[in-house]
């Protein structure tokens, strides 16, 4: 009898060892940030050599932007299925980076292939819904240099 209980305790000493071993050995699951999920651009303001263009996005054409734990996409389509002068697609993405509310894209793939290579930083606030996203856009090979500010609202499943 002494020895079943002996080795009762010694099993229940060596299981409670494996299973806190296996839970050290398991990887943290990284936190989610606030900014990753599905995006629809609302409006869109460019700033360049003292002229501004606001962008409404909710009128004639569709722009997403998906954001999970460590790449970016985007797409934008015009909503007449490219049947008249207004014809537009567009797409990219890449890995990104997010520190400190500085968030750096680093444009992997692009349909417009002389974006691609290029990194952009930009200040990033998430509110309930809203994410806005600030930051200059410079390719000095392009010969654009200008401040790009982008209003989002959060895309619900």
């Amino acid at each position: 009898m002494k020895r079943n209980i002996g080795l009762l305790i010694l099993l229940t000493v060596l299981f409670g060892c494996n299973t806190a071993t296996q839970k050290a050995q398991q990887p943290e699951k990284p936190i989610k940030q606030p900014i990753e999920g599905t995006w629809k651009l609302l409006s869109g303001t460019l700033i360049e050599k003292g002229d501004t263009v606001t962008t409404d996005y909710t009128k004639g054409v569709e722009f997403i932007k998906i954001i999970n734990a460590t790449h970016f996409s985007f797409l934008q389509h015009d909503l007449t299925q490219g049947k008249d002068s207004a014809a537009v697609f567009g797409a990219g993405g890449g890995t990104y980076t997010l520190k400190d509310g500085v968030y750096t894209e680093n444009l992997d793939y692009c349909s417009a292939r002389e974006w691609e290579g290029n990194s952009f930083e930009f200040e990033v606030q998430v509110d309930g819904d809203t994410l806005i996203q600030q930051g200059v856009e410079k390719i000095e090979e392009q010969g654009i240099d200008r401040m790009n500010i982008e209003r989002y609202i959060r895309v619900k499943n």
